[in-house]
């Protein structure tokens, strides 16, 4: 682990005052969720944290490269849950970041968008991916990583598509989001296969998509959400429902 620290506090202060087992800070990394995957292979806790100032290889689904400059948070966690679905734990881990920006801009603003983005303003400021290892039908461990426009500079041409939290609190800062964000995270590995009613009352709450008509994964009107994680959308053959896949609206 490297000897760093974010916004001034060093790794082993910050994994006291977050609660959690060790917190890697690095300058730079490939991504966060390999490193992640690397600590899991050696045997390190649920809970352990890793944080890059800058990724040269950040990953978002389906092989996407997510640029990861100076002034972003690009964190990854490792949880050891007994099982998990991944696409229930990207809506978890949506649902707890939405509510660390809220509660960092003082006012609700934050929105979920299936199945693994947080918008606003209606324009994209995080990214999850969670990857999952196992030996046969045993998980050995849940890797996630988050990455998060906080001050960072938006590349030109997704300026139109990104925002960051400096555009709606000006002076935020990475320690103030993992303040509030981080914590909550370990919790997460308690969590069973399938949404809470809490949850998908607070999903309701937040999803960005509800009533939009889109044409891709399912050509539609997105009605809601299932306690497996899939989006229900009401379709010309009825309502369907889509456990995963990339959104493109009609």
């Amino acid at each position: 682990m490297a000897s760093l620290t974010l916004d001034g506090v060093s790794g082993g202060s910050l994994a006291r005052r977050w609660g959690v087992p060790q917190v890697g800070l690095f300058d730079s990394l490939g991504s966060t969720l390999d490193s992640i995957h690397e600590l899991g292979t050696s045997g390190a806790p649920s809970g352990t944290v890793v944080i890059a100032d800058v990724q040269t290889a950040g990953r978002g689904r389906d092989g996407r490269t997510w640029r990861s400059p100076m002034g972003g948070l690009w964190l990854g966690v490792l949880l050891r849950p007994r099982t998990s679905d991944v696409g229930v734990y990207s809506i978890r881990v949506g649902l707890v970041l939405a509510d660390a920006i809220d509660e960092m801009l003082g006012r609700p603003a934050a929105r979920v968008k299936w199945p693994n983005d947080v918008v606003l303003a209606d324009r994209k400021v995080a990214g999850i991916l969670c990857e999952g290892r196992w030996h046969g039908e045993a998980l050995h461990w849940l890797a996630i990583g988050i990455g998060c426009n906080v001050a960072n500079d938006i590349p030109p041409d997704v300026a139109g598509l990104a925002t960051r939290l400096a555009d709606h609190r000006p002076g935020a800062t990475r320690l103030d989001l993992c303040d509030r964000l981080v914590p909550a995270l370990p919790r997460l590995g308690a969590a069973g296969l399938r949404l809470t009613d809490a949850e998908l009352t607070a999903f309701g709450s937040r999803n960005w998509l509800a009533g939009r008509e889109i044409r891709a994964p399912l050509a539609g009107k997105v009605i809601g959400l299932e306690g497996n994680g899939a989006l229900v959308v009401e379709t010309a053959r009825g309502r369907q429902t889509v456990r995963e896949g990339h959104v493109e609206l009609a």
